[in-house]
Parts: structure tokens; C-alpha cells; sequence
């Protein structure tokens, strides 16, 4: 069975202004999808077609070695953005609630801690990547990864990632990376952060 592109949980110019409905449409519709045709066409023939991406970048090194580094990058593309979707809404910001809000204070002091070490490590992030908050097996941890790789390369479990690939933002912030993120905050679905959050503690 291919991978396909998810549907949008909001129309595209719902996290106005934040981000606007024309990189929507291009980030989604047109980047996201070449991840999941190149993803399809690298996978196709091999034992792992069909298998939850999850586990196919978890093993991406039992891959045969001419594929690993398409499954790398459009794999990671796609995982990446199918979460990107999903832990921004309209009308989101605000604070986490919660399990997720304890454990941020337990580690970071508070949310608006959390969100500058966030933002630091997408600013510091050179040239293309993304900045992540993930549950590391015995905690919360925030670190940066270049190009589309994801946590899962490494185990972790991707709880909030922000893209900052120029693609996600240039049309509205041009070259000012730091005011994307600051901004970003405004469409974080924290109830979907919390999900996956008390989902990776089990």
C-alpha cells in the first residue's frame, strides 16, 4: 500500500496570520507531496513496502544501501510534516495543560523556557532542518536536525517539531527566521502535543 499524503485537519488559511494560506498550499500541497511520491518510488519493490514509516526509518540501515538515502529524506520529509499538521490549529497558543505541562517544568522551569530553547535551536539550525521537543525514553529533550531527518533515526519520539526550511516561512517572513518562530507559538496544538506525549510515556 503507498504512502498518501494526509489531508490538512483545517483549511489552508486557517492559521492566518500566523501562516498564510499560500505556503500552505505550496508546503503541503507541492513539498509534502513530492516527499510521499519519492518516498513511494524508493520503497516500491523492497520488503519494507507497505510497512509503517515508523519502522521503516527506525531500521533505515537494513534497507538495501541504494535506497537509503531517498527513504532517508523523503521518509523523514513525510513523517515530519504529517506531524507538523497535526500539532498546529487555528486559534492555538497558549500554555500546555496537564501531564506534558508538569513534566516541561520538571525539565525546563516552565513553558516559555521550553519555547526559547526551541527557538534557539531552529535559529542556530544552519541552512534547512527543524527543531524538535521529542521523549528520548526517559524524558523530555530538545535538539535541532538537519535537512528532513527525523527522531526516529534515533529512537526518539517526535512530539513537536517546527520546520524551518525557508519553504515554511519565506513568503511572509522573508529572512527574519527568529520572528517565524516566535510567531509560531500562536498555532501550537498543545492537546495534540499532550496526546503524544502521554502516548511515548505509556
Amino acid at each position: 500500500m503507498p504512502y498518501e499524503l494526509p489531508e490538512l485537519p483545517y483549511a489552508y488559511d486557517a492559521l492566518e496570520p500566523t501562516i498564510d494560506e499560500q505556503t500552505m498550499r505550496i508546503h503541503h500541497g507541492k513539498h509534502h507531496q513530492a516527499y510521499v511520491d519519492n518516498l513511494n518510488k524508493a520503497i516500491e519493490g523492497t520488503e519494507w513496502d507497505g510497512k509503517p514509516l515508523e519502522q521503516v526509518l527506525a531500521n533505515l540501515s537494513s534497507l538495501p544501501e541504494d535506497k537509503q538515502a531517498a527513504v532517508r529524506n523523503n521518509g523523514g520529509g513525510h513523517a515530519n510534516h504529517s506531524l507538523f499538521w497535526q500539532i498546529m490549529k487555528p486559534g492555538g497558543g497558549g500554555d500546555p495543560s496537564g501531564s506534558l505541562a508538569q513534566a516541561i517544568g520538571d525539565t525546563f522551569g516552565d513553558a516559555d523556557q521550553l519555547k526559547a530553547a526551541v527557538n534557539d535551536a531552529g535559529v542556530k539550525r544552519f541552512g534547512s532542518g527543524w527543531s524538535w521537543l521529542v521523549w528520548d525514553g526517559s524524558g523530555l529533550a530538545v535538539y535541532s536536525l538537519p535537512n528532513q531527518d527525523s527522531p526516529l533515526l534515533q529512537s526518539d519520539v517526535p512530539l513537536l517539531g517546527i520546520d524551518v526550511w525557508e519553504h515554511a516561512y519565506y513568503l511572509r517572513y522573508q529572512n527574519r527566521r527568529p520572528d517565524y518562530l516566535g510567531a509560531w507559538w500562536d498555532v501550537v496544538n498543545w492537546d495534540e502535543v499532550g496526546r503524544r506525549f502521554d502516548a511515548a510515556r505509556g
